[in-house]
């Protein structure tokens, strides 16, 4: 199997650009890797593109010269091309202006406000020379994204990790394939291995765009502790909830958390207003624990998808397998059910 690399337009609610993993029979499958804010670094994101992905950079909550470093740090790790993503609610101009600067080769935006001109923010991005990715959990969401001059879309199920809608991967990928044709759209929310990329594919998608599955890699920054979190989670024990929003007192428009249900979840479910009231207390509580590695007292945000991980895995390794996974459903099982002889 050959690892070649094209750029192509995509979206999610972090950074973006698009590459393509090529087999060697010719077929290719578009990959990207996103995640939001502390969860993404410059080594997870450049071991993803220098797998044949697309890794990308959460710049919101860092600093300007936060930004500008981790970025040159990125383009010492990798010459492949690589996103940086804006979370466009924090209505943060100077880190927008920041990540424009750097001219990445896709500039990601997820998550806007109802009142933010899309259109504007696009066509500065498009000035730099940049590629432009819009996340969305919604069929409005993408139809708005994509008339304002997005490049490609993301259609983020409620399965995934980290903050979601509440509409399924099965159901909002090929709505919003059909409403915003023949624009590329790449399926995110609940997709692990090659039978969910088969899948998305199977849906319309021109790729996907994976989370929960790069933490458990080596090359994420999570404490081991939070990694092996994943590995022992069967999917069923997430939930959507505002609690981590509440203890970090940043609510984010139109999004839950889906969370692992751990001991801090489960104490305050039901009792939100009393987060709201001991916030301060809760959230000191909650760094502390976090610094500690205590899996149990701050929130973990991960998808449903934790149930199909069991290994941590190196994220070029990563990408070659689920590339050979996908491979094998699409000329192996697929072409049998309509009578059609497997391919080698």
């Amino acid at each position: 199997m050959s690892l070649t690399r094209v750029t192509i337009c995509w979206t999610l609610r972090a950074t973006v650009s698009m590459a393509s993993v090529v087999n060697g029979s010719g077929e290719r499958y578009s990959f990207g890797y996103s995640r939001p804010l502390r969860e993404t670094s410059t080594r997870s994101g450049a071991a993803v593109s220098n797998g044949g992905g697309l890794g990308t950079l959460g710049a919101s909550g860092r600093s300007p010269a936060e930004i500008r470093e981790a970025t040159a740090r990125i383009r010492e790790l990798t010459t492949a091309p690589f996103g940086l993503n804006v979370l466009l609610f924090y209505h943060d101009e100077e880190t927008v202006e920041t990540v424009l600067a750097q001219r990445p080769a896709v500039a990601a935006f997820a998550w806007p406000t109802a009142d933010q001109s899309l259109a504007d923010v696009f066509a500065r991005a498009h000035d730099v020379g940049a590629q432009v990715m819009h996340m969305a959990s919604r069929l409005d969401e993408a139809v708005r994204a994509a008339e304002a001059g997005a490049d490609v879309i993301v259609a983020q199920g409620s399965e995934g990790g980290g903050h979601v809608g509440v509409m399924s991967t099965m159901v909002l990928v090929p709505q919003v394939v059909a409403a915003v044709a023949p624009k590329p759209v790449l399926a995110a929310g609940g997709i692990a291995d090659g039978r969910g990329l088969a899948a998305a594919l199977a849906l319309g998608a021109s790729g996907v765009l994976l989370g929960t599955r790069f933490l458990a890699t080596p090359e994420a920054p999570l404490h081991p502790h939070f990694k092996q979190a994943i590995l022992a989670s069967d999917g069923h024990d997430t939930d959507l909830t505002e609690i981590p929003d509440l203890i970090t007192g940043r609510v984010w428009p139109g999004a839950f958390a889906r969370t692992w249900r751990n001991a801090l979840i489960r104490e305050w479910t039901g009792r939100e207003w009393q987060v709201r009231q001991q916030r301060p207390r809760i959230a000191a509580e909650v760094a502390a624990a976090r610094a500690a590695g205590d899996a149990e007292r701050t929130p973990l945000l991960f998808g449903q998808d934790a149930g199909l991980i069991d290994t941590i895995e190196p994220a070029g390794d990563l990408i070659s397998r689920i590339v050979r996974e996908a491979h094998d459903v699409l000329t192996g099982r697929l072409p049998q059910l309509v009578g059609m002889p497997a391919r080698p």
